[in-house]
């Protein structure tokens, strides 16, 4: 769902063409003794060390997933010897272009990158990061998380995962069909299980966080019976297992979790020209490509996810953990652009409703979500999808969960995706806004919004630290100049979403 900003991927896009190379010379005293050189259960790496910070890039914590190990669960990386330069970023895993991007055809792409501060300390809470991206786009390089780090004395690792056809795909009779990716994340966590205390950090205390698909890949792990003991926190950013996305059909929404037989039929109906699986493992990326956003829906009924994790959610069978769990105000303001990038004339709008919801329910919104006047009706449709697609689900996940919440509603931060339309009234709050405050993309922020990035890094690390963020609401609004309590289910409506059932398959 995520993308990530052209300025942003440039130099992890110049690196995913090449594999970098093991240097072989032994490190210096200087070195280890600055923190420089790690030694990890597979060999030492060497990172980048400044006044204030380590950091340490491409990390394999898998085998290359290539030839037989495509479509297969992660393997263990293979030892070396010597020292591997660890000072560049991981690559970005095979993906098409999106927003943008021209995308990548390395398929060589299990590293993840570690954040430290620079002074030695006692173990440190770890932080891992799930990247969003639909599933199917966004790189772990491209987060600098310098200021969780040193702010919260705190180590961060973030992961990436196979996406698309390569980490969801599905066929009949391959075992793990539709959750290579969520192994993925599995692996990446058991080597932070291995490997915490090296860098300083603490086993005992990591927290796994996402944002939209790494939101959804949390909830996934919470679900997940291999995820047992991986982590002790979850924080899960505009990604509740519930959230719901139009469907082929008016009327008819559905979450991301696909049953593994939905999933293994779409892989069989591909127009790939392969009869099997050894011919389907053979094609180059390039040929894979052309469906990959068809496999952007993680399995149920699997190894990894035995069941939805939206129902595991609703019937109490999530690992039982603190979990933080929050969304932005105005979610959904990016899709209607995207999908809609000219106005809306508001005499159409109570069609394109009833196309949403179907012509039973589309009085009811209408009434509820009157059009404003101001000729377009882009800005209402994108409220009506926030709040029954994002919003209250994520409310619905506090409830249950009885977890401490926030809303990013900062309406003038900068925009984290290139190129985007006009859009009424501006894209406000929209979807990922919170990351240009939670990671250092470079993006200009005013004096508040840096206040704004500091009360909430201090409070993400917070939590990682405790399981509390420090606030007393059950839902912390958070903007510039403007933090405190929201009053989130009335705001968005969620009674009458709640009542009209509009969450999940209908």
């Amino acid at each position: 769902m995520a993308r990530i900003p052209a300025v942003a991927v440039a130099a992890a896009l110049a690196l995913a063409a090449i594999q970098v190379p093991v240097a072989h010379a032994d490190s210096s005293m200087s070195s280890e003794s600055d923190g420089r050189v790690v030694k990890t259960d597979k060999g030492a790496v060497s990172g980048t060390v400044t006044s204030t910070y380590r950091t340490f890039g491409n990390i394999p914590f898998a085998a290359a997933p290539v030839g037989e190990n495509r479509w297969r669960d992660p393997q263990p990386a293979a030892p070396w010897q010597g020292v591997r330069d660890a000072t560049t970023p991981s690559p970005l895993c095979a993906q098409a272009p999106a927003l943008g991007l021209p995308g990548s055809v390395v398929e060589d792409c299990l590293y993840l990158n570690v954040t430290t501060p620079a002074q030695r300390s006692k173990p440190r809470p770890v932080m891992v990061w799930i990247h969003g991206g639909g599933f199917t786009s966004g790189a772990a390089g491209t987060y600098d998380a310098r200021w969780l780090a040193t702010k919260n004395d705190a180590v961060v690792v973030t992961v990436n995962y196979r996406l698309g056809v390569f980490g969801f795909f599905g066929y009949p009779g391959l075992p793990g069909s539709g959750t290579f990716g969520l192994a993925d994340q599995q692996a990446a966590l058991r080597w932070v299980q291995r490997n915490a205390r090296a860098f300083g950090g603490d086993s005992s205390n990591v927290t796994v966080f996402g944002e939209s698909a790494g939101g959804l890949s949390v909830c996934a792990q919470l679900a997940s019976p291999g995820a047992a003991g991986l982590f002790g926190k979850a924080i899960i950013q505009s990604g509740a297992c519930g959230t719901t996305f139009p469907g082929r059909e008016p009327g008819r929404f559905a979450t991301q979790w696909r049953s593994r037989a939905e999933v293994e039929r779409t892989g069989a109906a591909q127009p790939l020209g392969c009869p099997d699986l050894a011919c389907l493992r053979a094609l180059p990326v390039s040929k894979l490509l052309p469906v990959h956003s068809a496999f952007a829906f993680p399995a149920f009924g699997t190894r990894v996810l035995p069941i939805d994790p939206l129902v595991a959610q609703n019937t109490g069978r999530l690992h039982r953990v603190p979990t933080m769990i929050g969304s932005t105000h105005d979610e959904a303001t990016v899709f209607v652009g995207l999908a809609e990038p000219a106005p809306i004339p508001e005499s159409t709008y109570r069609a394109r409703i009833a196309g949403l919801y179907g012509e039973t329910l589309a009085d009811q919104v209408v009434a509820r979500y009157p059009v404003n006047g101001n000729g377009d009706a882009r800005d209402e449709i994108a409220t009506v999808l926030t709040d029954g697609s994002l919003a209250c689900p994520s409310q619905d996940a506090r409830r249950r969960l009885k977890a401490p919440g926030y809303e990013f509603a900062d309406t003038d931060v900068p925009m984290f995706f290139p190129d985007m339309p006009p859009f009424p009234g501006g894209y406000r709050a929209y979807h990922a806004a919170e990351l240009p405050v939670l990671f250092d993309f470079g993006l200009p922020l005013s004096p508040g919004q840096r206040e704004l990035s500091d009360y909430m890094v201090r409070a993400w690390g917070r939590f990682a630290r405790t399981g509390d963020p420090g606030w007393r609401a059950e839902v912390q609004s958070l903007a510039a100049g403007a933090v405190g309590p929201a009053d989130f289910a009335k705001d968005h409506q969620c009674g009458f979403w709640g009542s009209s059932d509009f969450w999940g398959e209908q």
